[in-house]
């Protein structure tokens, strides 16, 4: 996906917008870092250090996930059992286990549940979910 009108690349720097204070520069490895430590959210407002307008952070490309965490948390909860959730998010070989075993007797399904609600599984490439 390319950027967005004003991102001046994959390779600029680019500035954030939370509660009215603009924090940076930023380059798109530390942005991503920031996604994954949950210090940036989606809906935060990101310019490039050459443009004026503010896009939100979740359509900068590959800071976060193309899988959305409410989706993941549905499949859960309905077919974590399954590890439906575990094939979204990428891991094909941790959502055979969970099917084979049942979702380690509920356990593992269990403990996903919470993991995902709780915002702490990342996409297979280590992105956090939008």
């Amino acid at each position: 996906m390319p950027p967005g009108p004003g991102y001046g690349g994959v390779g600029g720097t680019y500035f954030v917008r939370t509660f009215d204070q603009e924090q940076g520069p930023y380059d798109i490895g530390t942005l991503a870092q920031m996604a994954s430590a949950r210090q940036l959210k989606p809906e935060d407002g990101v310019r490039s250090s050459t443009g004026q307008q503010y896009q939100p952070a979740s359509s900068l490309p590959g800071v976060f996930s193309d899988k959305e965490w409410m989706t993941a948390l549905l499949l859960s909860v309905f077919l974590g059992g399954l590890g439906i959730d575990r094939f979204y998010l990428g891991y094909t070989g941790l959502g055979v286990a969970k099917l084979v075993t049942l979702g380690g007797c509920g356990i593992w399904a269990l403990i996903d549940l919470v993991l995902i609600a709780m915002r702490n599984v990342p996409d297979v490439d280590g992105r956090a979910l939008r």
